[in-house]
């Protein structure tokens, strides 16, 4: 086994072993000097070498479950009485965390007792760490799995209760030393995702390592993916501990970005494991904010919208406040200074939120009025995001749908006169007013020249897709029909046009959706040649009826080969079964029949 090999290389060499600033004794440890307090033991080169095989090793596999257990002993072995050393070593911590997701709860335990010292004082010091705080996050992180199925035998299930219940008072020790150094937690840098991922356990949900998300991923407002899992009685009451000694540094989740980040983990974990505890956090932490002073008749939430740190925080309240904070939120603080608030660089986001949480009730008609006065300034400084969400909210709520059309169009200069109606969809998508998308300075829509489809962007794709939702579609739809066979292979071939010709297409009624296929016609084998094409015909497949289908394969069959032979095409001849087209077509018809009304029975249901 690699531990014993390397355990007889340290036996032979001499073991370096190195203690923490503050203990006695030396050791032969390497030292680098540091910030402030003059010098860092680190982890001898052996050390560090033997711990990068390590991490070679587990990425080999093992063989069976008996080999995987006995390596990760041996191996854990060798980090005892130096854990602290290995966690805060880049090589060894990203091992020392591999580890701890293959070991048993107990060896988790033991290793987060260690790097807690006799007293968990030096908890502290290894998660406000750059390296040792992924390995503590890693530790407490495996309490995820404290509902494992029981053991077979009632010895076993004894000894895993215990197992559990020592990494369950190793938490709870880490927590009573976050509540005790609190201000210095939630203010560091990594100590502060050490106590964002004790919130998630002790609420009972955990999302993806950080070592696996992206946090600059295009989608930043997509909710993490969280899994909920059994906690024991001891967290419930640790988790409204923490929470209170949160609360009463609320100061600092307006004045620091980091902190400010702990106190949006505190609320969604609450809202979705502890709603009534998260319902009076929220209350809780509005009352402080709009206690605050500002200048007679502003109320203090102009302020805090504005500025970085803290309307990162209000956009997480707004999110998951309830209706009656909302309407007070509107009511009392914003009315009145929505579009200025809209066009300010940071502002716009909580008024982005507060846009997407108000369609779900009667105020958004009062928000609507107020926000589209703006519309065209909101335009002209480029916030689209403000202006898609307006469009979102109302295809959600189903209200203020032909006002949104018409504001739309007569912002983009298509409203007057009538022929420029036609226009709308490219401009829509290209967020360009007429004269500027069609190159020319005359009122006269005679004049229009066909210019090819371009500059299709992110936020006018989305807010197509948005308008796509509306009852009254047929503007985007008569504007679609004028695309040139050019543009329409261009649409579907675009990464944000495709979305926009799938939601045209998937929304429209039988006879609209055949208005368009008819468009498509000559064009069925170059889009499943295409990338993106490939989708939307897949999308247009899932949506059309079966003589729809039926003249879909009839286009696709004769170019057997040229589709047969592309990376793209071939997964389109294989889901439309198109070989069985081709020789059982009978059975192919019996199939397609049989598939059109089981989805216009689920769709009957839905209804």
């Amino acid at each position: 086994m690699l531990a014993k090999t390397e355990e007889r290389k340290t036996q032979k060499g001499g073991e370096k072993k190195r203690r923490h600033a503050g203990e006695d004794g030396g050791g032969g440890e390497k030292k680098k000097k540091g910030p402030g307090d003059g010098a860092r033991k680190r982890l001898d080169a052996l050390s560090v070498g033997y711990f990068r095989r390590v991490g070679e090793r587990l990425g080999e596999g093992f063989e069976d479950e008996e080999e995987r257990v006995m390596f990760v002993e041996n191996v854990l072995l060798e980090v005892k009485g130096k854990a602290m050393l290995v966690a805060m070593d880049q090589t060894g911590s990203i091992t020392l965390q591999r580890l701890l997701s293959l070991s048993s709860l107990e060896q988790g335990a033991e290793v987060l007792a260690e790097l807690g010292g006799d007293s968990g004082m030096q908890f502290k010091d290894v998660s406000c760490d750059r390296c040792g705080g992924h390995v503590v996050e890693s530790a407490v992180r495996q309490m995820s799995r404290w509902t494992e199925p029981p053991a077979t035998t009632e010895e076993e299930e004894e000894e895993e209760e215990v197992s559990c219940g020592l990494l369950e008072a190793q938490v709870l020790s880490l927590s009573q030393v976050v509540r005790d150094n609190i201000g210095e937690f939630i203010k560091h840098v990594h100590g502060s995702h050490v106590v964002r991922t004790l919130l998630h356990v002790l609420a009972g949900c955990v999302g993806p390592p950080r070592t696996e998300s992206h946090p600059g991923a295009r989608d930043r407002s997509a909710a993490p993916q969280l899994t909920d899992f059994e906690i024991p009685t001891s967290f419930w009451y640790e988790l409204k501990s923490l929470t209170e000694t949160l609360m009463e540094n609320v100061n600092l989740s307006v004045t620091d970005a980091v902190a400010s980040a702990v106190f949006q983990t505190m609320l969604t974990v609450c809202h979705r494991k502890r709603p009534k505890l998260g319902k009076q956090l929220l209350t809780g932490i509005m009352e402080y904010l709009t206690s605050r002073s500002a200048a007679p008749g502003v109320s203090p939430l102009l302020v805090f919208l504005k500025d970085q740190a803290s309307s990162h925080l209000l956009e997480m309240i707004i999110q998951l406040s309830h209706k009656s904070l909302l309407r007070d939120l509107y009511k009392n603080h914003l009315k009145g200074q929505l579009v200025d608030l809209a066009l300010h660089p940071i502002a716009n986001f909580p008024i982005q939120r507060l846009t997407a949480a108000s369609a779900k009730h009667k105020m958004f008609v009062n928000l609507f009025d107020e926000l589209v006065q703006g519309v065209e300034a909101i335009l002209a400084v480029g916030h689209m995001g403000v202006i898609v969400q307006l469009a979102e909210s109302c295809a959600e709520s189903e209200e203020k749908q032909d006002e949104m059309m018409q504001c739309l169009l007569h912002a983009f200069h298509c409203a007057e006169p009538g022929s420029r109606l036609v226009c709308c969809l490219p401009l829509f998508m290209s967020l360009l007013a007429y004269e500027v998308y069609y190159h020319t300075d005359t009122d006269e829509g005679s004049t229009q020249t066909e210019v090819p489809l371009s500059s299709i962007c992110y936020h006018g794709s989305r807010l197509v897709q948005a308008l796509a939702r509306f009852k009254e579609r047929s503007l985007l739809l008569s504007s679609l029909r004028t695309l040139n066979p050019a543009d329409l292979l261009k649409l579907a071939s675009d990464p944000a046009g495709s979305h926009v010709l799938q939601a045209l297409i998937t929304t429209s009624s039988d006879k609209g959706r055949g208005k368009i296929l008819r468009r498509l016609e000559g064009l069925y084998v170059q889009l499943a040649c295409s990338r993106l094409g490939s989708r939307v015909l897949e999308a247009i497949w899932n949506s059309a009826s079966v003589n729809q289908r039926q003249s879909i394969a009839q286009e696709l069959v004769p170019s057997e080969s040229q589709l047969r032979s592309n990376q793209f095409a071939r997964h389109v001849w294989a889901k439309f079964a198109l070989s069985h087209f081709l020789h059982r077509r009978a059975h192919w018809q019996e199939i397609q029949t049989g598939e059109s009304k089981k989805r216009k029975l689920f769709s009957d249901l839905l209804e």
